[in-house]
């Protein structure tokens, strides 16, 4: 990756009247109350949301437009790396990047292809990354997914996003708070480390609502859980859809390395990947430890509609026999038998008491088989 030098300018030298009409307007703007505008404020205009310099073993400084655009149109020191971070929400980013920077066609193709699978390769003797993160949303963990693209050489990182990202902040407080960073690929490394860091948040938040949802199924208190465990299935499952890893492209990348690549960076980035895999693993558990508790519950609620069943189906087979003696006594016809008897009355009911008791005693030992 090579920076592009900037073309040549041909200053026109300007009259005494070009002067005083700009100190003029210059002396109206502080008067009126709009100060001048400054060049270090045109950085909204081709997206950069911040950029840093950094140097081996030092703390990053944070450099404005003006600086970098000097830096890139100047030729690279042999010691120091830069990491640029663009908004692609602005319409002039991604123009202003193959305006200034010698990026890979692969690196322009990624942002506008419809995979958004997380992963690293090697293209045209830099590393392309994309990584999907969780939306950053004022301290709150949020389950919204946004894509981060970077691509890194050995003296500049760059990285682009159309939403801010919890990993990219949590990147940019560690270079505020100046931690050192001895490479590009540290840079990147941190990243990862940062995305497994708020993905383990949010892995053990889960897994303190699924532990009280527990406690309730224990306690035989199912109210709403089933809405609340299928809602934290889904948001988990599309976490590990988009945020593990391609074991493919990193396998690549491992086995064939760019050639700056050092094998300490090499190193990190394998670490980085492992404790990565391991974040992911604890999300798949508890995944299925949520799967699991859903079909507890099922089978509870099945459990408690077949008793009610049941129960509905035993009150109707007692009433069965007084509604057919009820329905033959009650019809206007002549021949009723013990119509005559005056102790008819009696014999039906200690018959119908009597068939009653011994479907009741066989449902009642029914029930306890359920």
């Amino acid at each position: 990756m090579h920076f592009k030098s900037k073309p040549a300018v041909i200053e026109l030298q300007p009259t005494s009247r070009t002067l005083s009409a700009i100190n003029l307007n210059a002396s109206l703007r502080v008067r009126m109350g709009h100060p001048a505008l400054h060049p270090q404020q045109d950085h909204d205009l081709f997206g950069l949301l911040y950029a840093f310099a950094f140097r081996p073993g030092q703390p990053g400084r944070e450099i404005d437009s003006v600086q970098l655009l000097r830096k890139l149109g100047e030729p690279p020191e042999p010691d120091e790396f830069l990491w640029l971070h663009l908004n692609l929400a602005h319409a002039a980013c991604e123009r202003w990047l193959r305006a200034h920077l010698t990026l890979p066609e692969a690196f322009f193709e990624t942002l506008r292809e419809g995979s958004r699978s997380t992963r690293i390769e090697h293209a045209d003797s830099a590393l392309l990354a994309v990584v999907n993160d969780v939306v950053f949303n004022f301290g709150l963990v949020s389950s919204d997914i946004s894509t981060l693209w970077a691509c890194a050489s050995s003296q500049l990182l760059v990285s682009a996003r159309l939403q801010p990202l919890h990993s990219v902040d949590k990147l940019r407080s560690s270079v505020k708070r100046g931690e050192r960073f001895h490479s590009s690929i540290e840079l990147l490394v941190h990243l990862l480390r940062d995305q497994g860091d708020v993905l383990t948040q949010i892995v053990r938040e889960t897994t303190t609502s699924v532990d009280r949802i527990e406690d309730q199924l224990l306690s035989q208190r199912l109210s709403d859980n089933r809405a609340e465990l299928s809602s934290m299935r889904r948001v988990l499952v599309r976490l590990q859809r988009l945020l593990a890893l391609e074991p493919g492209a990193l396998l690549r990348l491992l086995n064939r390395p760019p050639d700056w690549l050092q094998e300490q960076d090499m190193r990190q980035l394998r670490a980085a990947t492992e404790e990565f895999t391991l974040v992911i693993s604890d999300l798949t558990a508890l995944g299925e430890r949520i799967k699991l508790l859903q079909e507890e519950i099922a089978a509870k609620l099945n459990e408690q509609t077949n008793r009610t069943l049941f129960t509905l189906t035993v009150v109707t087979v007692l009433a069965l026999p007084i509604n057919i003696i009820a329905g033959f006594f009650g019809m206007n016809v002549g021949g009723v038998p013990l119509s005559d008897d005056p102790h008819g009355f009696w014999v039906l009911v200690a018959l119908v008491a009597t068939f009653t008791v011994l479907v009741g005693r066989w449902a009642f030992r029914k029930r306890r088989e359920y």
